[in-house]
């Protein structure tokens, strides 16, 4: 049986390091990985499945009460959406979830868990929660690589805001920090480069690596020429199909895709292009390398004399004149590399772009949205060789920490001696000298680094002994003596010794400006915006339209800003808005460095409590107040309480509120309140009983006030009875009376003595009734208008089963003055929409000249229900809908059936709503969910619901395909007949869609007027024509309708070329082993 545990430690009786490490110990065993302190949540990664993240676990997550559940991140999600919408103590503000901890922590997990509880919260009709979600594994994929310290590190910095209005997400903003370009050409012994590289290779077909000009993955120098197991690579087979359901999601085009994906794959091939020297010292490309230089400016679309050009020498206008400087072999190679770098960050950048436009709010500008913010970025990292991205992953942490620090200790404790608080002071570690040490302007770290880099002749070891004159005297500064440039920064979290090779030109990241020209006039649109777009004071890609020429282009005119420089302004901006923010923290911490399950290193976790602050932590959230509103913000938030109103918002009238709730351990300071992080558990709770009451009242109100109105309508109705039994008695009596005076006249007449008789008038022939009117329409009593059911799954309402055809309500009640702007603008949608079926939809669902079985045009919601009403379980049908560009699939379930919108997005995938994959046409859709579940109900789909005409579809927008067709087939020879049963269905379909243009009443046939010879000889040209057609496509993939490579044909004879050359060395090597008889030794990578 397992022991109670403490589940907040700001509970714990006896507070040390030794009960704090024993306590956490003790629930990480029992899989207890979630413990508070206070408001703060502390995470230990488990590295392994844990069953607390089901569906079932999230429903009870929402809305709860802290108490009543454990510690979990799924309660920080909901606390920071209810604290955003103003239902806890706060009113509506916005709100910001800062989640730390070092490599390895757990922290993209987290992050990940959150968004998806957040969606999951604001969950509406609509598929934004489902895009939100899906860029996730876009950005793990780009933006991720294994490491040694972790198999899912995350080699940038993100910060996501979800834009709310109300209680729907209408929006979100990705703000991306200090990807690790370095890591596309160079990965130290380990590690592994981002992850797209390794999912692409594993997932693509052998038709596409032939499309894309890849091949076997060893065979590149940026990979290290290594692979994974099969295991391994059928993981990221199934990773890369996720990658790419993700940019059809978030609404990436086909050919956008495309362009990507040979991008990354003429980066691959570029890393493969080496240089030497010739007997003149001529730089040039070697011979083995030659094919790549060819399949790379076929996949980049550009030339390969330009591309070698640009790799080889560099081009400078001095005073109106050109001058080409030739490099030698280590700057051509660095030239290589930092092309292959800048591509692969300029795509990221776009990415990143891509993903900002498609989710961006659709409301207007001058709407207020609230807030919450998601913080994951790189963990603290100290590796064996520490260069300048960890030298500015580091500066982010200790900025992180600075914050952590500022609103927990620093900005609490002055509030409580400026409000006279008797308070004793918490001592912690404050790291506010090493930001000095690297932000202060002009002699900070980052300072001098600009600096340096604006000197053209400047070194590494320049810039080391720049910092060991200046900061020799720091405490958090160590000079290290090496002819290696090493200098060391005394983190909050420990020693780091620093590399500084590389520092400077990583600092400069600049672009060559003949290389930026080439790529601009690249004929692959994506990678000519890519080269065209501008950088922000941030660092975030600008994409703008590309400009063929750039004669006048001033990129290179002003001073470009430093990497360093972007990355310092971009902290600023978000630590501004984190500190306009309610912050949320979750400290993640990593049991062990092998990363195994169910092993806890005390001395590590010991370590990263130390320098996390959490026993002051755990102390300040145990005496302190975390929760200070002012007199004024209480008042108002609660005067709900004392049931008056009108309230003061002053002291006394706070003091009167809480003396009625009962509520200890706050304080009242000069201006604000000081309370617990627990009492805002408490009011909440308290308001939220005071809701219920109200809740009450008004549902019986409302049950009183429509009790009252039903007694009203059974009055009436029985009145308007008992009228018309009345009318009906008084029409009786009358026609008794009336039956009554013709028998007295009839008798009265008979007793009158005989008369001559007299002739008659002719009659007149009677005028001829209107046939559309019958004569007993007259005598039909005027009934009340009855509901009509809207299935006949469903039966009427006791409503309707009242009103009967003996009621006769009051004609004025009954008819009223029709609106038509309603039904014109009805009418409008639905002409609309057959329009977009027809010019855009038609097509792409019609097979052989006809559509599917289960396809059932524009029928309404009521026909569709009829139709399934007799129909077996999991019996289906889409059709289009009404008034809205889309579709809609109705499926008949046990009692009822449910109706699911089919979104078509902009990129022309097809999404259900809710679901969490993109289909390229409802018919891939309709399999897709014949073999797996559509959510939440996982509803398979079974029986397609067929036509209810057999020979022809009955519903207006499938008529047009065939109504001619029938009319022709109806006057056709048997002669004509056997020509068309041989018709294919391309022709059928093309043929379909002409009459589809043509006006009313005109003849589709564009040669209805030739003899019926011509017209057979005509028809047997088109038919081959159509086969030959649908051969060469079969034969040929250049004529499918699939998007390709701009330069595919160029990209094809280079891997040819390639391979050629790859066999005749290969061949030679075997000559060469076996005339030796000594095995090669494998090819090894030898460059730094």
């Amino acid at each position: 049986m397992e022991e109670h545990l403490p589940e907040d430690l700001a509970n714990l009786s006896e507070l040390d390091e030794k009960t704090l490490l024993e306590v956490l110990t003790r629930r990480f065993t029992q899989s207890h990985i979630y413990t508070y302190v206070g408001d703060i949540l502390v995470a230990i990664n488990p590295f392994k499945y844990l069953s607390i993240y089901e569906k079932e676990v999230s429903e009870r997550y929402k809305c709860h009460e802290k108490r009543s559940l454990p510690p979990h991140i799924f309660a920080v999600a909901d606390r920071a959406y209810q604290s955003m919408l103003g239902r806890l103590a706060t009113g509506p503000k916005n709100q910001c979830i800062v989640i730390s901890g070092e490599s390895g922590a757990g922290k993209t997990e987290s992050t990940k868990l959150l968004l998806r509880h957040i969606m999951e919260l604001c969950k509406a009709n609509s598929q934004l929660e489902q895009q939100i979600l899906q860029m996730n594994p876009l950005l793990e994929a780009f933006g991720n690589a294994q490491t040694v310290m972790n198999d899912n590190s995350s080699r940038f910095g993100k910060y996501i805001q979800l834009r709310f209005q109300n209680s729907s997400v209408k929006g979100a903003k990705i703000n991306e920090y200090l990807l690790e370009k370095s890591r596309v050409v160079h990965q130290d012994e380990g590690e592994q480069n981002f992850h797209i590289f390794y999912f692409m290779l594993a997932g693509i077909s052998s038709e596409d690596k032939e499309i894309y000009g890849l091949l076997d993955p060893t065979h590149y120098r940026y990979l290290n020429g290594r692979f994974g197991q099969e295991d391994v690579v059928q993981n990221w087979r199934v990773k890369y199909a996720e990658v790419c359901n993700a940019m059809d999601m978030v609404g990436f085009e086909e050919q956008e895709k495309v362009d990507m994906m040979t991008i990354l794959a003429g980066i691959l091939s570029l890393g493969n292009i080496m240089f030497e020297t010739t007997d003149n010292d001529i730089l040039k490309v070697s011979e083995t390398s030659r094919g790549w230089l060819k399949v790379t400016a076929g996949q980049f679309g550009v030339q390969e004399g330009d591309l070698l050009k640009s790799l080889t020498c560099t081009t400078s206008v001095t005073r109106g004149e050109a001058i080409q400087r030739l490099h030698n072999q280590q700057q051509a190679e660095d030239a290589r590399d930092s092309i292959a770098k800048v591509a692969y960050g300029r795509v990221f950048g776009w990415i990143v772009s891509k993903i900002n436009e498609q989710l961006a709010p659709k409301i207007d500008f001058d709407v207020e949205l609230n807030e919450i913010g998601i913080l994951d970025i790189f963990g603290f990292e100290n590796f064996a060789v520490n260069r300048f991205e960890q030298l500015c992953i580091n500066l982010a942490n200790e900025q992180l920490q600075y914050f952590f620090n500022h609103h927990i200790f620093l900005m609490e404790q002055k509030e409580y001696k400026e409000e006279g608080i008797t308070w004793e002071n918490i001592t912690y570690k404050d790291n506010k000298p090493i930001l000095d040490l690297f932000l202060t302007k002009p002699i900070g770290i980052f300072s001098l680094l600009d600096e340096q880099s604006a000197f053209p002749q400047a070194t590494d070891r320049d810039f080391v002994d720049k910092l060991n004159s200046k900061f020799k005297a720091a405490p958090n500064y160590e000079v290290v003596r090496n002819h290696t440039p090493l200098f060391t920064i005394v983190h909050y979290a420990g020693k780091v010794q620093y590399n500084a090779s590389g520092f400077l030109e990583k600092n400069r990241d600049t672009i060559p400006a003949n290389i930026r020209e080439l790529f601009i006039n690249s004929v692959t649109p994506l990678l000519s915006v890519l080269f065209a777009a501008t950088i922000s004071r941030t660092g975030t890609l600008m994409p703008r339209k590309a400009k063929l020429q750039v004669a006048d282009d001033n990129f290179n005119s002003t001073r470009k800003q430093s990497v360093g420089a972007q990355f310092k302004h971009s902290l600023a901006v978000l630590m501004e808005k984190m500190f306009a923010a309610s912050p949320h923290f979750v400290r993640c911490i990593k049991p062990n460095r092998s990363k195994l399950p169910d092993q806890l290193d005390s001395k590590l976790v010991m370590d990263q409590l130390r320098y996390n602050g959490l026993l002051e932590t755990i102390r300040i959230r145990r005496d302190g107040f975390s929760w200070r509103p002012t007199f004024r913000e209480f008042a108002e938030r609660y005067n709900i309480l004392l049931l008056k109103p009108d309230l003061p918002v002053n002291k006394e009238s706070c003091m009167s509120i809480l003396n009625n709730t009962e509520l200890s351990g706050w304080k009242c300071g000069i201006s604000r309140l000081f309370f617990k992080y627990w009492h805002q558990e408490e009011l909440a709770r308290l308001v939220e009983r005071l809701g219920r009451a109200a809740v009450v009242i008004q549902k019986n109100y409302r049950a009183r006030v429509c009790r009252r109105k039903y007694l009203a309508l059974i009055v009436e109705l029985r009145r308007q009875r008992q009228a018309q039994q009345e009318r009906e008695e008084e029409e009786r009596r009358q026609q008794l009376e009336e039956e009554m005076k013709r028998r007295l006249e009839v008798e009265q007449e008979n007793l009158r003595p005989e008369s001559p008789p007299v002739p008659l008038p002719r009659k007149k022939k009677p005028l001829p009734k209107p046939r559309s009117v019958p004569s007993s329409t007259t005598k039909v009593p005027h009934l009340a208008p009855v509901p009509r059911p809207r299935s006949k799954l469903f039966e009427s309402s006791p409503f309707d089963n009242e009103l009967n055809e003996n009621i006769h309500l009051d004609i004025s009640q009954v008819l009223q003055p029709i609106d038509e702007e309603p039904i014109k603008e009805k009418h409008l949608k639905k002409t609309n929409t057959i329009r977009w079926f027809k010019e855009t939809q038609a097509r792409k669902l019609t097979r052989d000249g006809s559509f599917p079985s289960w396809f059932h045009g524009m029928i309404t919601r009521r026909k569709a229900e009829d139709l399934l009403i007799d129909k077996p379980l999991g019996c289906f049908l889409v059709r289009v809908g009404q008034s809205r560009e889309g579709y809609t699939l109705t499926y008949r379930c046990a009692n009822r059936c449910r109706h699911y919108m089919i979104e078509m997005q902009t990129n022309g995938k097809y999404v259900i709503l809710g679901e969490d994959r993109a289909h390229s046409s409802l018919v891939d859709l309709v399999h897709y969910h014949a073999q797996v579940g559509i959510k939440p109900f996982m509803e398979l789909l079974t029986v397609p619901c067929g036509q209810t005409c057999e020979q022809e579809p009955d519903y207006e927008e499938l008529s047009a395909f065939t109504s001619f067709a029938s009319v022709e087939n109806s006057t056709v020879n048997p002669a004509e007949g056997a020509d068309q049963e041989m018709d294919t269905g391309s022709n059928k379909v093309h043929q379909q869609m002409q009459r589809l243009f043509l006006p009313p009443g005109q003849n589709s046939s564009p040669e209805h007027h030739k003899p019926p010879v011509l017209k057979r000889i005509s028809d047997r040209r088109r038919r081959v024509e159509a086969t030959d057609t649908e051969r060469k496509d079969n034969d040929d993939p250049i004529h499918m309708s699939r998007p390709f490579p701009r330069l595919y044909p160029s990209i094809r004879l280079a891997m040819r070329e390639i391979q050629q050359i790859q066999q005749h060395f290969q061949q030679s090597q075997e000559q060469i082993e076996v005339s030796s008889n000594k095995p090669l030794t494998s090819w090894k990578r030898t460059d730094a």
